[in-house]
């Protein structure tokens, strides 16, 4: 799969997925709204570490610079 994530774009939502997890785990949000959140942040540190997401692709959007695309 092509890079389409930039670096930023990859910490923002990593760090979105350890306070949606830090939420969770201290019971700030609980139930299905909580379980839906932390199936989310999962997504994001995945889609994080491949660099990739899906959604950016039927929308040609990418965050990802020449330089980052290049060494892919």
């Amino acid at each position: 799969m092509k890079k389409n994530m930039g670096t930023a774009d990859r910490a923002i939502r990593v760090i979105v997925a350890v306070v949606i997890a830090a939420l969770f785990f201290t019971n700030v949000i609980s139930g299905v709204l909580g379980i839906v959140l932390l199936v989310l942040a999962g997504v994001f540190v995945l889609t994080s570490l491949v660099s990739t997401c899906p959604l950016y692709m039927p929308f040609g959007l990418s965050t990802c610079s020449t330089e980052e695309k290049e060494a892919a």
